[in-house]
């Protein structure tokens, strides 16, 4: 069994997408995977097609078993079945008073790790969504975790969010002596095609009559400075994007990138990861490539 955390202290990065379709495209390799939904939010429990208001009980119920005056709940009693095969621990906006109980419980780092050494054996992957935060519920993934995966988006400040998070792995490692090593990042949205992505024919390009008669009659058409003006701003950001993928290779030993896909948000509407509604959009084709190389850690 191999865990598998998705990390970062911003909103907006992916973790919940990541996490759900890597999760799904190797349920569909045949692989037995489990999602534990440590967001509040309850993203990922939603993601896959289930209420947090109908879940019954989730994973408030299994932090506060460590709290004096709860009765213990097990991992193992809340874990659903989603309709894309993937098994869930759900999440509720209740988790949020979970926090402040856990600063009064001793080793509370582990209190996750703990929890799924009952479910241990029937899974081949275990993944953790986290919140955008750097509290307990992030720790306590952390501390699961046998491989950690960052998300990252493709916008101006993606490399401070990269300082940040190696200040706080570092602080991690002083303050609970356990090494924090990123396995994988993976920058969502990006603008220019996703590194890996599904193949595709390419036939000739064939101009329009229209277009043909046009050049041969009047010449080709003399770029507007609007046009002028919109080829540079591309040219620029092309330039920003390469240097920033640079920079983030030099950080973390293997990188990703997802381009944007009006699927994705179209899957998570309809409970689905993209493995089971759209495997074939560039998104779906990315992640896809990225399950291969996560099925391969153990």
């Amino acid at each position: 069994m191999t865990t598998i955390t998705f990390s970062h202290h911003k909103g907006g990065t992916g973790k919940t997408t990541s996490c759900l379709n890597i999760a799904g495209f190797c349920a569909l390799s045949g692989k037995k995977v489990l999602v534990v939904d440590c967001d509040p939010q309850a993203n990922a429990t939603s993601g896959l097609g289930v209420s947090p208001e109908k879940a019954g009980t989730n994973m408030y119920d299994v932090f506060m078993s460590r709290a004096d005056g709860f009765s213990e709940t097990k991992i193992q009693d809340i874990i659903l079945k989603t309709d894309s095969g993937i098994d869930l621990a759900p999440s509720h906006l209740d988790l949020v008073g979970v926090e402040p109980y856990l600063y009064q419980i001793d080793s509370r780092e582990r209190i996750l790790r703990d929890a799924l050494d009952g479910v241990r054996d029937r899974y081949d992957y275990i993944m953790i969504d986290t919140p955008p935060s750097m509290g307990q519920f992030v720790i306590n993934g952390l501390f699961a975790a046998d491989h950690i995966v960052v998300t990252l988006d493709s916008g101006s400040f993606a490399l401070d969010g990269v300082s940040a998070l190696t200040t706080i792995f570092s602080d991690m490692k002083e303050d609970l002596g356990k090494d924090i090593h990123v396995d994988m990042a993976i920058v969502s949205r990006w603008a220019e095609g996703a590194l890996h992505e599904c193949p595709k024919p390419h036939p000739e390009e064939k101009k329009d009559l229209v277009s043909t008669l046009r050049e041969i009659f009047f010449g080709k058409t003399v770029p507007s400075p609007e046009d002028l003006k919109y080829a540079e701003e591309q040219r620029v950001e092309h330039e920003r994007l390469v240097a920033t993928l640079e920079e983030i290779r030099k950080k973390f030993p293997e990188v990703f990138t997802v381009p944007y896909s009006p699927e994705v948000y179209e899957s998570q509407k309809r409970g689905k990861p993209l493995s089971h509604y759209a495997p074939e959009s560039a998104a779906g084709c990315a992640y896809k490539a990225i399950s291969d190389v996560v099925m391969k850690w153990n």
